[in-house]
């Protein structure tokens, strides 16, 4: 049977500097980023424990550190990185979907943000 459960952050906001044009990546724009970690977590909740599942905050820090420490030109990058880091420290995540929204994007128009979602697999790595 396949695994239903899953970890959610979502709307995390980051400021980086991320972006095709020079002055994206000079003068920075807000991201938001919304992760769902798929895993069993049937262990948790028998045994409430910290060390059966997987520490959500710990996952916020990779995606602040990835953030603070890169200047990515396209989001597609920044996501699947963001996607292969978290799958490669936390091996207990079957899938993860790893959205990045960028609301500020320099488009000429209306529009609520513009993003990317990746879906990455474990067996991927």
């Amino acid at each position: 049977m396949a695994v239903m459960d899953k970890i959610v952050l979502r709307d995390m906001k980051f400021y980086g500097y991320h972006g095709v044009f020079p002055e994206e990546r000079e003068k920075g724009q807000n991201f938001y980023i919304d992760v769902e970690a798929y895993l069993d977590l049937r262990r948790a909740g028998e045994t409430d424990e910290l060390e059966d599942t997987v520490d959500y905050s710990k996952i916020y820090d990779i995606i602040k550190y990835i953030n603070e420490n890169n200047k990515f030109r396209l989001i597609e990058t920044f996501a699947h990185i963001i996607s292969r880091e978290i799958l490669s420290t936390f091996r207990q995540i079957d899938r993860i979907v790893v959205r990045v929204r960028k609301p500020e994007a320099p488009i000429e128009g209306e529009f609520k943000w513009v993003g990317v979602e990746v879906e990455r697999f474990s067996n991927e790595l």
